[in-house]
């Protein structure tokens, strides 16, 4: 069994005092690559640097709209910089959030939609971000230019959003939060997703799965949680985890349009 964690947080504090051991959980656990996206211009470099000591890290550089503030007036150049050390790297973490209080949507949608374009122009997927912000989304993917192909991580959409989304180019990435019980939203929308677009991650550290009382104390999350996605996912949709397992790698490598890791 291989996995691909489809979408974490290597650099974060909460994981690199102890990124070594987590990543042999994580190798234990079946995981053979993992793509760790980027939030802001200040954590770059940290997302390089953990991309070339580990050969199965994928590393993506994008702003995510949390921080849509910090950026420089340099920000382009910095981001084309580093897209163009890494041919194979996505775009990431870019996106829209209207569930932050303080925020500036009008600003948000011009970074997203500047990101996507140079997605689109150098060819390279992106992984999106979305929270209360799905009619918005929708609106921009339809008007934006945009890549062929983009993730939209930890999706927590309605059902029905996934067609007109995978028309456009969409995959759906799924994360610890499916392993909810309540989260019924999430399970509908997960039967609904095409076969072949269909992805799993952890986020980690964030949104961690369900309490899990064989967790050994560790309350951050980490990417050996996958596992627990994968389990959860396999059995919603009636698949055996090898199968599923198998499936969501090979659609990872047709989404980074790269045989394997």
């Amino acid at each position: 069994m291989r996995l691909f964690d489809a979408h974490c947080h290597l650099q974060d504090q909460r994981l690199t005092a102890g990124l070594d051991t987590a990543l042999s959980r994580a190798a234990n656990a079946g995981l053979s690559a993992l793509l760790c996206c980027g939030t802001e211009e200040t954590d770059w470099s940290a997302v390089a640097r953990i991309a070339t000591e580990r050969p199965a890290i994928v590393p993506a550089f994008g702003i995510h709209p949390w921080y849509a503030r910090n950026r420089t007036p340099a920000w382009r150049e910095r981001l084309r910089e580093y897209l163009g050390a890494w041919p194979a790297a996505p775009i990431g973490e870019i996106g829209l959030d209207h569930a932050l209080t303080d925020r500036n949507d009008t600003d948000q949608d011009a970074l997203f939609r500047e990101q996507l374009a140079i997605a689109a122009e150098l060819e390279r997927p992106a992984c999106i971000h979305c929270r209360r912000a799905w009619g918005a989304l929708l609106e921009t993917l339809q008007t934006a230019r945009r890549p062929e192909r983009f993730m939209i991580h930890s999706f927590s959409g309605a059902p029905d959003l996934v067609p007109p989304l995978a028309e456009l180019g969409a995959w759906f990435s799924f994360s610890g939060t499916l392993t909810w019980s309540r989260n019924r939203r999430a399970h509908a929308a997960l039967a609904a997703v095409p076969p072949d677009r269909l992805l799993i991650e952890t986020d980690a550290p964030d949104l961690p799965p369900a309490p899990d009382p064989e967790a050994g104390g560790r309350t951050v999350n980490e990417p050996a949680n996958l596992r627990r996605v994968l389990a959860s996912a396999a059995a919603r949709l009636f698949v055996s985890e090898a199968e599923l397992a198998e499936r969501t790698w090979q659609n990872a490598a047709r989404f980074l349009a790269t045989k394997s890791h």
